[in-house]
Formats: structure tokens, sequence, C-alpha cells
């Protein structure tokens, strides 16, 4: 999943980078009003964390922009600003969840995962055949073997399995599962995809299949 960081203290954002990547999150990061905007036109986030005080102008102009849109990020306001009328004002904007600094990662990383699992029928929990991947404890398995896998793989593995029985192009695991730095012009997803394959596959059948031209496809059947 890719996360959205709106917010100009830069210390702080290294330190919410740190915690999101160690988590299986791709991460970028806009310090203001006009670049959030400018990263949200042009990128497809999966959740964004939005400071409501920025350089250039307050965060529940980027919280409406964001909400004009159909089918747009899910919204965890991160603030300052603790009174009930500010909590309001954000949740009226269009926020999802609001919390106030300062605040402890674990209850961050709680509230992002309560956020994304809306949109996976409520649970931290998904299975698909013999696959089972647990995002809250950040854990997979293949019946009753454990899988050893890096917040990469578990990336991809989290997006095909939502997914079951689609093609995914590459450009699409590239777009959520990695941020803005990654090249686009490396096999970085074809490296990671074969690396996914062989762990998940063990000793029993492929489930991930590459449709040539196309992308991959986790099968549904297995």
């Amino acid at each position: 999943m890719r996360l959205l960081v709106v917010e100009d203290e830069q210390d702080l954002v290294d330190a919410l980078r740190v915690g999101l990547v160690r988590s299986g999150y791709a991460v970028d990061a806009a310090p203001d009003v006009d670049s959030a905007l400018e990263k949200l036109a042009v990128n497809d986030y999966d959740l964004v964390l939005l400071d409501l005080t920025l350089p250039d102008g307050d965060g529940l102009a980027v919280c409406r922009a964001i909400r004009l849109a159909p089918g747009g990020p899910r919204i965890l306001m991160l603030t300052a600003r603790d009174r009930l009328a500010d909590r309001v004002r954000g949740l009226d904007a269009g926020a999802d969840d609001y919390l106030v600094k300062p605040f402890a990662l674990p209850e961050l990383l709680a509230r992002i995962r309560a956020l994304l699992r809306r949109d996976e029928g409520g649970t931290s929990v998904l299975e698909v055949g013999e696959l089972r991947l647990d995002t809250a404890r950040f854990e997979a398995y293949r019946g009753e073997r454990p899988l050893q896998l890096t917040p990469k793989e578990f990336g991809v593995l989290h997006y095909l399995m939502s997914r079951a029985g689609q093609v995914i192009p590459a450009e699409e695991l590239l777009e959520h599962v990695w941020d803005e730095n990654a090249d686009p012009f490396t096999n970085t997803v074809r490296v990671t995809v074969g690396s996914l394959r062989r762990k998940v596959t063990g000793e029993g059948e492929p489930l991930i299949e590459t449709v040539i031209r196309q992308g991959y496809r986790l099968r549904e059947d297995r």
C-alpha cells in the first residue's frame, strides 16, 4: 500500500517514513499544500496522512480536493489542533479519522490498518486458497508454513491477494507498492515477484502466474 505524508516538520516525516516502511508501506512525502496536490494529481495513493497546519495554507484544502474526486484515498489527519471544533471541521471536510499530536507509532499503525480494512471487508486477515496474510501481525502463511517475506514481497502479495484472479500489470504494482523514487525502467517488480513466487510455491504448485505482456495473476483455485 502506498501512503502520502503531508507534513512540513522534516524530523517527523523522517521518523514516520522509517516506521511506515518497516511496516511494509511505500511512502511519499509533501511539505505543503501545493506539492501535496501535485503528487495527488499524478499518483494513486491508498491513504493520506495529513497535517492541518502547512506553510502555504490549511490542510483542509487538501482534504476537500481529495473528496472532490470519486474513489480517492482514505484520509487520516495528524495535527496538534486538539479542540473539539477542529476535529469536527476535519471530519466534516472529509477526513476518515483524526489523530492528535503527539502520538505513538503503534496507535498510528493501528489506525492506518483500520482505515485500509474498510476496503477489504473489515478484516486484517486475507485468505486466498492456502494463502493467509495478516496485515496486523505482518505475517503470511501457505497452509501452516510461515513465509519469510521482505516488506516489498509482503506488499506485492497483499496487493495480489486483494485482487486475486485479476491480471495486475507491473506498472500498477510499481504504483502501489513502491514510492516515487522507484525507477520505472528497472526490473525491480519482476525480481520481487520472482522471489515472492519461489517463497510462496515452496514444495507446492505455483500460485502466481505471469501473463505474457499483461502482468501477474494470483490464482484463486489453489
